[in-house]
């Protein structure tokens, strides 16, 4: 498939375990173009005839993601059109693919329901992102409104709760909504401040540093006076972390020995560790921490493709004798500062001391394969999908 980017740094345009933790197979490029109906950029009527595409989960992956755990279908919006009070229409425009997505497509998350359910088959793809109220049933929210929503479909019906609990505040675009103030730069801000309590003349190591999380976690600390270490994967990788970001140094998992570059780089050990990766990565860092240092949980990608529960670090007699706190989160940990966060995020932006970077790609028809450059790394910033019809 063709993919359209547009990489955006520093500009106005541009949520487990991590961030908190929120029919029809795909098959070629012209077979898609076959079954596919794009959406016109004008809005027509919506009624109970109106087409709904849709992707959903054909089956549960237990091993490494591909195109055979999604579907695509297309059907009327049915009873959809219809709301009850209260409720909200609104058109998907804007996706934004998230690694916890990713826990919730195993059958069994071993997480518990309450907290990280299972998604069903055959269902629209749970998912974040932003909507455009199309029609309501509810004075706070008019048409024309942008609201969170994102399940991976044209059309969902929205009932205002603690996720969508107001349309989004004037001046912030539905683009900038879903990168520099969306989930994963809260989740970073929230980890960083909150659990790592970050100080000035700190050392700071953050993994999975070139991600969207990690990429605003690692200026997050800079902007709060700490000495910063990021964790990449390719010299490329790191040396943008220094260049784009100011940070302090880079180390590369792919070719270079963890334990021996931390050792090299924070010969007093780590004050914070914000781990994105889990898995031996975690282990090399934890194993160096230093006194009441803290281990900011946000995320074990290493291991999404496996059923297995992901391990902890091995030697937690270092963690008692050093008091070494580990917490993770989840995305409603925080929700109820999550205007306050924003108004910091905004600050902080539009001060330049901000930056962020978003990998826009296009089209409802390449969901899938935009979700898969998650875990691939086949992306650049903030990763997001526009719907067909959107500028």
């Amino acid at each position: 498939m063709t993919t359209d980017r547009e990489h955006n740094a520093g500009s106005s345009r541009r949520v487990m375990l991590q961030g908190a933790l929120s029919a029809g197979v795909l098959a070629s490029s012209g077979a898609l173009n076959g079954i596919f109906t794009p959406a016109s950029a004008a809005e027509p009527v919506i009624d109970a005839n109106t087409m709904n595409r849709q992707w959903v989960l054909a089956s549960h992956a237990e091993d490494a993601i591909s195109e055979k755990n999604f579907a695509f279908r297309e059907q009327p919006l049915g009873d959809k059109a219809s709301l009850k009070e209260g409720e909200l229409l609104v058109r998907n425009i804007v996706f934004t693919p998230l690694p916890s997505q990713r826990i919730r497509m195993h059958a069994d998350t071993g997480l518990g329901d309450a907290y990280m359910a299972p998604m069903k088959l055959n269902q629209p793809i749970g998912g974040s992102g932003v909507g455009r109220v199309v029609k309501s049933s509810n004075p706070k929210f008019p048409v024309g409104a942008l609201v969170a929503s994102g399940n991976w479909e044209d059309y969902t019906v929205v009932r205002p709760n603690s996720f969508v609990s107001a349309p989004i505040a004037a001046g912030i675009s539905a683009v900038d909504y879903a990168s520099v103030y969306g989930m994963n730069t809260q989740t970073a801000y929230y980890g960083m401040m909150r659990i790592g309590q970050v100080k000035a003349g700190e050392t700071v190591i953050v993994s999975g540093a070139s991600g969207s999380v990690g990429s605003t976690a690692i200026q997050i600390a800079k902007i709060n006076g700490a000495r910063v270490i990021g964790i990449a994967g390719g010299k490329e990788k790191c040396a943008k972390l220094i260049r784009d970001y100011g940070i302090d140094a880079a180390i590369d998992y792919k070719s270079e020995n963890i334990t021996a570059r931390v050792k090299e780089l924070a010969p007093k050990g780590v004050d914070i560790y914000f781990d994105n990766v889990g898995g031996p990565i975690m282990q090399d860092v934890v194993d160096q921490m230093a006194k009441f240092g803290r281990v900011v949980l946000c995320g074990t990608i290493s291991s999404y493709d496996n059923k297995n529960p992901a391990p902890g670090p091995r030697n937690m007699l270092r963690m008692v004798v050093y008091s070494v706190k580990l917490q993770g989160m989840l995305y409603t940990d925080f929700m109820a500062e999550r205007d306050t966060i924003v108004a910091e995020l905004r600050k902080w932006k539009e001060s330049g001391q901000l930056k962020h970077k978003t990998d826009i790609r296009k089209g409802f028809k390449n969901l899938p394969e935009t979700f898969m450059a998650l875990f691939s790394g086949d992306k650049d910033g903030t990763l997001l999908l526009k719907n067909d019809g959107e500028a």
